[in-house]
Order: C-alpha cells, then structure tokens, then sequence
C-alpha cells in the first residue's frame, strides 16, 4: 500500500511547499488590508544569467553590487517578493503572504495604487520578453493554486499590467494560458485576456 502524499500546507503565512528565507525587506499590509490580487514578475542577475544566487542575494540585502556592473545601479536597494520560482522549479519563500513585500513599486491596478499594499508578489527566474522553463510552469501551478485557496484573490496580473510603461515583466515569452488553466474553474480572472481591457 502507497503512502499517502500530503498536500503543502500553511503556518503563519508561510508555505510549506518553498524554502523559507526570510527577507527584512517586508512590512505590514494596511489594517485590515486581505491580498486579492496576484503580481506575476520575471527577473535574472545579471540580466539574462540563470541558476546563480544573486537574486535571492539581493532580497536578503547580501548582494555584493561590485561582483557585476550590472549591478551598481541595486546598490542601496531594498526590494523583496513573497515567492521566488526558480529555473528548476524550486520555490522560495522570502516573505510571509499576510506581510507586505516590496515587489510592485509604484503601481495601480484598477484605479488603487500601491499594489504591495494589497498583492502578493511572484519572482520567476528569467528574462522579460524570454521564455520559462516547463519546471517552472508547473511550481508556479502549485503555488497560485495553495495560494488561491489561502487568500480571497480576484485575479492574477504581470508586474506590466502595475506599472505600464515602467516595466515589462514578466513580459511577451510568458504563456498567460498556462496560468489560465491553472486556474480554471476558479473564480480568479488571469490577465492579459483577449480583447480586453483593465
């Protein structure tokens, strides 16, 4: 007889299926304030290198900016997201999903600003406008679907959607219809939808 596999559980807004590294870069969500929405990003140090450390270095405020030129324009920065999905497919958690990550930055969805405020945000290992590996397709599965069933969200945007013009992550290599069925049967909305607009 198999034994039977638990499913990732929560504690304390921590997910059991990531490796917990916990970031200071986080803060308390306004009183009251429940996440509802979902902020899809990509992101690889130095642009476009893949499987090192210096992202999750960066979120624990340990990156040494004189390792790469690219790097001199993070010194003094203080950013964080609540979940990292790496190229393998592996998860990391830096901050609890009831705190505020600084993910977002300036940022307006829906007429409200300041998304950290009420989002949660997901770091993908790549490059905006790239494509993502299957591993990572199938984490990030996992990972909205525990997070859905944790927290009342509405939908699911990219860091592009936030911050039109600033930014363009995840961006065009991003298969929007993987999360899409993801979620299907859900009553979460994934964008980009076609032909619509926010």
């Amino acid at each position: 007889m198999r034994a039977r596999r638990l499913e990732p559980g929560w504690r304390e807004g921590w997910w059991s299926g990531a490796r917990h590294a916990p970031s200071p870069n986080a803060g308390s969500r306004p009183a009251g304030e429940r996440p509802s929405l979902v902020v899809l990003h990509s992101i690889s140090l130095p642009p476009g290198v893949l499987h090192g450390d210096a992202v999750e270095r960066l979120f624990l405020n340990a990156l040494d900016v004189d390792r790469h030129a690219s790097f001199d324009g993070l010194r003094g920065l203080r950013v964080s997201a609540h979940f990292f999905v790496r190229r393998s497919g592996e998860v990391v958690q830096f901050v609890a999903t009831h705190e505020r990550a600084w993910h977002a930055g300036v940022s307006c969805w829906r007429g409200r600003a300041n998304c950290n405020d009420w989002s949660i945000g997901i770091e993908i290992e790549g490059l905006e406008g790239r494509t993502f590996a299957a591993a990572q397709y199938r984490a990030l599965r996992r990972l909205l679907q525990a997070v859905v069933s944790r927290h009342p969200i509405d939908e699911v945007v990219g860091h592009e959607h936030v911050a039109p013009g600033r930014k363009r992550d995840p961006g065009a290599g991003f298969e929007w219809v993987r999360v899409a069925r993801a979620l299907g049967g859900s009553r979460v909305r994934v964008w980009p939808r076609v032909g619509a607009m926010p």
